[in-house]
């Protein structure tokens, strides 16, 4: 009996979508190879002080580490 309460379950489950944070969504790609990239931080304002060679680092994008991307694939559930 108490496999048919977890197939009930997992039927009614199968029905709903899960929603992505779209904060997230906008902030977050996946490669093509599964990885997720992120941008780097620090290049908004404040720039005056920051060195040229500092700037043209803080343009290229980043892949996530691995502690965070369990939690982002929770997140982006479709991305």
């Amino acid at each position: 009996m108490g496999t048919d309460r977890v197939n009930l379950q997992e039927a009614i489950m199968a029905k709903f979508k899960l929603k992505t944070k779209k904060a997230a969504a906008k902030r977050f790609k996946m490669t093509a190879t599964g990885k997720l990239v992120r941008n780097k931080a620090n290049k908004s304002h404040i720039l005056t002080k920051k060195s040229t060679k500092r700037k043209r680092g803080l343009r290229k994008d980043i892949v996530t580490d691995q502690t965070n991307v369990k939690t982002m694939k929770k997140i982006l559930p479709y991305l």
